[in-house]
């Protein structure tokens, strides 16, 4: 789907396919010219605390049709599921929703499309900044470059425990601890001398160079001290400004800050750092069929997202509220979608056509607008992203596009759910944290991977390091269906693997894990 003219040669120009193309394209230029446009960034309590509610979440499997090996009790036929005990919550009844028509098939975005989409949709508005002390700035991104307010070191120092000499030797020294680090400026040295110092101490004027301690023989009979090695004039001397100088950039905007940008910003004076806040995030969950405890049993299943989608939220940099368990209730979500004053809504399952699934239609109601509806991935294709007006903005009034809080839509199934947090909620998250995008990277692929015939598949992978001079590569791990998380338990990453598959030792993009980088390259137990 590049190019101005959608018709390839000896096509016609009223080839369906050609048609679904082109109306692909536009759909792709109204949603980035949708997020082209200014977002409000107003700063944010960065000490708010959010109301966790109880339950878990997941959603409906519409990644897989029902006859599909990994379909779930969860797919096609939800609306005979039972829900004892279901997660509806009780309140006033909503009237209903009008009729919402089932939506004709039409092309979905392509993978990387769909996440430029994203991205650019991140990055729309300006970001806010909080200033945060050293203790509660791990973690955040920093809003502004940070300059040295002071030269690093402030003063000549000395870089090893020994002897402060000027001038040529033997030199003499006298009785005395000598110059100890934390005190004051200490007198010139005059040339033929020497005295004692410890590492950190400021070093005399006119001083020419520090010895080691093992370098040195001192006669204390004498008083006189003999270098065992030939001394250069600033040896193990820190100068002033050795690091930086005054003013100069240490670390440019967008940086995380890690334990290191904390010790620098402390040794350059820093006790507070302008940072951006953590983007906020509501999890809502939609199924009457999701068990929070115990064996599935008759017809019910056990909810795999609600455990997983909160620390992985939080792995990517935001602050993330308790999930709540909607059930299959279109008021409610309705309601929890009019109330909600995060920065992102993740919603799971509901993101199909079925008769239960209510995204569509509610996001219809509440005039959101529809950023991305489908992605030519598997697993996941009906994730979705959408922008919702402004608590407060009209609905229906030709006010301009929305600007309250996004939505990601992921299906239920387990992996497809992944699939859609690294497809939209990723790059979106990234933009509005102002993180820096995650470097794509290839590696070797060391099996055939079989793809889907239009399709990107994303493949759980483990890397591998090279044996006898091979290089680095990567291997795909099995139980890789859409409703399965046993392979991606193991992974470190996920293969971007085009339409029709790759052949063994093709280079494919890798998507790494939030955690990956953190973990030591392993075998795996799943291959």
């Amino acid at each position: 789907m590049t190019g101005s003219d959608p018709v390839g040669p000896g096509r016609s120009r009223h080839d369906p396919d050609d048609l679904a193309r082109a109306e692909a394209e536009r759909a792709v230029e109204q949603a980035l010219a949708l997020v082209g446009g200014a977002r409000p960034g107003p700063g944010r309590d960065p000490d708010r605390r959010w109301d966790a509610s109880a339950g878990d979440p997941r959603g409906d499997a519409n990644d897989a049709p029902s006859d599909s090996p990994h379909a779930t009790p969860n797919s096609a036929n939800r609306a005979n599921s039972a829900a004892p005990g279901g997660g509806t919550p009780t309140g006033a009844p909503h009237p209903p929703l009008p009729p919402y028509p089932s939506p004709s098939p039409s092309p979905s975005l392509s993978w990387d499309r769909a996440r430029a989409v994203a991205a650019r949709a991140g990055r729309a508005g300006p970001l806010a900044t909080i200033r945060l002390p050293l203790d509660r700035a791990l973690g955040h991104v920093l809003a502004e470059a940070l300059g040295a307010l002071t030269d690093l070191p402030s003063f000549d120092t000395s870089a090893m425990d020994g002897w402060a000499v000027a001038g040529p030797g033997p030199w003499a020294f006298g009785d005395g601890a000598g110059l100890l680090a934390g005190r004051g400026p200490a007198a010139a040295l005059p040339d033929g001398t020497a005295v004692r110092i410890a590492t950190g101490a400021r070093v005399p004027p006119d001083t020419t160079a520090v010895i080691r301690s093992e370098h040195a023989h001192a006669d204390e009979a004498k008083g006189l001290l003999h270098a065992r090695r030939p001394v250069a004039a600033g040896q193990d001397i820190r100068p002033r400004g050795q690091e930086c100088r005054s003013g100069e950039q240490l670390v440019p905007a967008g940086t995380v800050v890690t334990p290191a940008v904390l010790g620098l910003a402390a040794a350059a004076g820093y006790d507070a750092l302008p940072a951006v806040p953590r983007p906020r995030v509501d999890i809502l969950v939609l199924g009457d069929e999701l068990l929070a405890s115990g064996l599935p049993h008759d017809g019910l299943i056990r909810d795999a997202l609600g455990p997983m989608l909160g620390p992985w939220l939080r792995a990517l940099g935001a602050e993330v509220s308790g999930p709540r368990r909607l059930g299959d209730d279109a008021g409610a979500l309705r309601d929890a979608l009019s109330g909600s004053d995060a920065d992102l809504i993740v919603t799971t399952g509901g993101t199909a056509s079925g008769p239960v699934d209510h995204v569509h239609p509610v996001l219809d109601a509440l005039g959101a607008e529809l950023l991305v509806d489908g992605v030519a991935v598997r697993p996941g294709h009906p994730m979705l992203l959408a922008r919702l007006p402004a608590s407060g903005q009209s609905q229906g009034q030709p006010s301009g596009p929305p600007d309250g809080p996004y939505l990601v839509g992921l299906p239920g199934n387990p992996l497809a759910a992944v699939s859609g947090l690294l497809t939209l909620a990723e790059p979106l998250l990234a933009g509005i944290a102002g993180r820096p995008a995650q470097d794509a990277y290839r590696a070797l692929v060391h099996a055939e991977v079989h793809g889907h015939p239009h399709d990107t598949r994303l493949v759980p992978v483990v890397h591998r390091a090279g044996r006898a001079g091979a290089r680095d590569h990567v291997a795909p791990l099995r139980f890789n269906g859409p409703a399965m998380l046993r392979g991606i338990a193991a992974a470190d990453g996920l293969a971007v693997v085009p339409p029709g598959g790759v052949r063994s030792g093709t280079e494919v993009e890798i998507l790494d894990l939030p955690w990956a980088p953190a973990t030591p390259w392993t075998e795996g137990c799943f291959t």
